[in-house]
């Protein structure tokens, strides 16, 4: 049983960024790109955010100082801030997938 386990270890892959070097030729391909990028990581956060919606939508408040509409509000966008917190700085993924297809589709 031990010998089917792959004890190969991962390579974790390495979020994109734009290239910060560009010509005066490239500048329009540039703003191209960092708005495909721009995009990509505001879907990742919408994902993200998503996830903690439902992550904690069986968590009971506080009755005697939480609860209501306002702290449903607040949970919400807090967890928003959190998802474009964590897609900024690398996210889960998502946004590099996204970038790439991004830029496939746009050479078709």
């Amino acid at each position: 049983m031990a010998d089917s386990i792959n004890t190969q270890a991962a390579v974790p892959l390495q979020p994109l960024k734009p290239n910060a070097t560009i010509g005066a030729a490239n500048k329009q391909d540039s703003a191209t790109d960092l708005k495909a990028r721009a995009k990509a990581e505001e879907f990742e956060a919408f994902f993200i955010s998503q996830m903690f919606k439902n992550m904690s939508s069986g968590l009971e408040t506080d009755k005697t100082f939480g609860g209501g509409e306002s702290e449903k509000i607040y949970k919400s966008m807090l967890n928003d801030e959190y998802a474009k917190s964590m897609s900024s700085q690398g996210g889960i993924g998502i946004a590099d997938m996204v970038y790439r297809e991004i830029l496939a589709l746009q050479e078709v």
